[in-house]
């Protein structure tokens, strides 16, 4: 299961992230872009994310996740396709091989959602 691996690179980041800040934001969610063609399992990501940040700065944290689908382009054909994951690379006009991604390789974390300290005056 590499997405526990996966996990432990993104709590890193965040914590760096996290750690450079003045105030210590309370983050409140994590936003990643995950490819298809990563391989990743957004599930066994969710899950090992929930595993991973319980009793941490993290604790009260949410993962969202949005999936970009894998989608080539055939040069031959001079179209985009969606393969079909696991059954079908070639394009389905010409069967040429895949050649060009042009999305579905994606694993980024595209933003984090924090909430501001108030400074409340006494």
């Amino acid at each position: 299961m590499h997405e526990t691996d996966m996990t432990k690179a993104l709590i890193q980041t965040v914590r760096d992230w996290w750690a450079s800040q003045p105030d210590s934001p309370q983050i409140e969610m994590v936003h990643l872009i995950v490819g298809q063609f990563t391989c990743v399992e957004p599930a066994s990501l969710q899950f090992a994310f929930e595993v991973q940040t319980r009793n941490t700065f993290l604790d009260q944290a949410k993962l969202a996740i949005r999936e970009v689908p894998l989608i080539a382009y055939c040069h031959r054909c001079q179209q985009e396709y969606w393969p079909e994951m696991g059954l079908q690379y070639a394009c389905p006009a010409c069967q040429s091989p895949m050649e060009d991604i042009r999305s579905g390789r994606e694993l980024k974390i595209d933003r984090i959602e924090y909430a501001r300290a108030s400074s409340q005056a006494l």
